[in-house]
């Protein structure tokens, strides 16, 4: 970007992260998402005079499990507050939040870009109920409002200004929603607002200490559009101050259909929201027994797989990436590794055949039905020179999925495809290829090393695949380098 390396790109990110609980934060309506408006609703949703909230225990343990995972301190002592607010889509009228007793401080996501691995520290993570939607498109001279998401259980997770490029802003969402939904707190879905993400933005010149005049882009519903949003606002901001412009403190909002930010409102001054303890929420307690069980409930987390993956199992570091990009996924590398020790071999699988069948019939590991057993016993098939690799995922794997009550030796003897190894047949195909070509045979003993891959091709051709190609090669060899 023009005049990048003059300045310095500095990006804090707010993400709201709505939990998966069955019911609200205060009450027993149902968090689901729902495209039928006002469906989860009730005279608490609808701060009817008289009901009271009632906590979400749920909640608390899901927002202490992503600030263990995120390496955050815990704060024991906890009360929730009224934030003074008017939203015309929460009939309260003030949101129920939290100020001075944040759940989660500090803490930290670890990303990597461009080979260089570092941490992007959090300020803070708090617990929040979030507010209904405003829809201006369903009527033409009124705005109507879903309160279906109002009271839904949201964690807010408010990073220090730490990011400075929108590649490091990428990774960072990236890694985010790939721990929330590792720990099955959130289901990362951007676009039904299940994860939505504000960017404060600011540039000052480079070596200089003191925050720039910052504006924030408001509710990016995509990882994509938080990583555009930041390169335009970027863009805009060096532009201005480049022409001697004065940089507004405002909220801005994002347009994705022609990439363009614009303004929503300025903002002179910090918001002043007069917290103040919520009065029909008793404070709660975290005990040190409560965290004790919740830390040993944790799972593996994907960077604590990826060291063991490399280091243990010896696995490249894009084999341990893929891997530890889905945890479903994992979890099936787990189960497959009990039948065997190959580990390559395994990842191999799962990031070929395996993936590619995923995509070709659109589901996750969750409906993948193969028992991991028979996806270790087909690796060894083709470990011990049974099959080959070619056959054994393009003939035998598609069976065993259809058929995944037959063991794939089986499958293989069944249809004639098990791999020959008897010297004597590979020696009679080597003789009749090598005879069918005398003038390659010539060009090959002149030097052309690499026509030994036109005999092999024979050969495959002559044996219908059976034949041991690892012996084909070595016999192939020996026999051309002797005429």
């Amino acid at each position: 970007m023009k005049n990048n390396d003059k300045y310095q790109i500095v990006i804090g990110l707010e993400v709201h992260a709505q939990l998966i609980t069955k019911s609200k934060l205060f009450c027993g309506d149902s968090a689901a998402f729902s495209t039928n408006p006002n469906s989860h609703i009730s005279p608490i949703t609808l701060a009817h005079p008289g009901t009271l909230p009632k906590m979400n225990t749920k909640a608390i343990e899901y927002a202490i499990k992503l600030g263990l995972a995120l390496h955050c301190q815990i704060e024991q002592h906890n009360y929730f507050a009224r934030k003074n607010y008017f939203y015309p889509d929460l009939p309260k009228g003030y949101q129920v939040s939290q100020h001075t007793t944040p759940i989660c401080k500090n803490g930290f996501v670890t990303i990597k870009v461009n080979d260089v691995e570092r941490n992007i520290r959090l300020n803070r993570i708090h617990m929040e109920e979030d507010a209904g939607k405003s829809l201006h498109d369903v009527d033409e001279n009124y705005t109507s409002i879903d309160l279906n998401r109002a009271g839904v259980p949201l964690l807010e997770i408010v990073s220090e200004p730490d990011m400075h490029s929108s590649d490091e802003a990428f990774a960072y969402i990236t890694e985010l929603r790939k721990i929330v939904t590792w720990l099955g707190i959130c289901d990362g879905n951007m676009e039904e607002g299940s994860m939505r993400c504000d960017a404060n933005i600011s540039i000052r010149l480079q070596g200089e200490t003191k925050l720039g005049t910052r504006v924030e882009v408001k509710n990016l519903n995509s990882i994509r559009n938080v990583k555009r949003a930041i390169d335009i606002e970027v863009e805009r901001l060096i532009g201005l101050v480049e022409n001697n412009q004065p940089i507004i403190q405002e909220t801005r909002s994002y347009d994705a259909d022609n990439n363009s930010t614009f303004s929503l409102r300025s903002k002179e001054d910090a918001d002043d929201y007069r917290y103040f303890p919520e009065p029909d929420l008793a404070p709660f307690h975290i005990t040190d027994e409560y965290l004790v069980q919740i830390k040993k409930e944790l799972p593996v987390l994907p960077n604590d797989l990826k060291r063991r993956y490399t280091n243990e199992l010896k696995l490249s570091e894009y084999d341990t990436s893929v891997l530890c990009d889905d945890k479903d996924q994992s979890a099936y590398f787990e189960q497959v590794i009990k039948y065997t020790d190959n580990y390559k071999a395994v990842a191999n699988w799962l990031l070929g055949p395996v993936k590619s069948h995923l995509n070709d019939s659109n589901i996750t590991y969750k409906a993948f039905s193969l028992p991991p057993e028979k996806l270790a016993a087909l690796i060894a098939l083709v470990e011990t020179g049974v099959l080959n690799f070619g056959i054994a995922s393009s003939k035998v794997f598609p069976v065993l999925l259809a058929q995944p009550e037959k063991q794939p030796l089986q499958i293989a003897t069944e249809l004639n495809l098990v791999q020959e190894t008897d010297t004597g047949s590979i020696e009679q195909w080597v003789d009749e290829a090598i005879a069918k070509m005398p003038d390659k045979v010539k060009q090959y003993q002149s030097g052309k090393k690499g026509l030994i891959g036109l005999f092999a091709g024979e050969i495959k051709k002559l044996s219908k695949g059976k034949a041991d190609m690892q012996l084909v090669n070595t016999m192939l060899e020996k026999k051309l380098n002797n005429q």
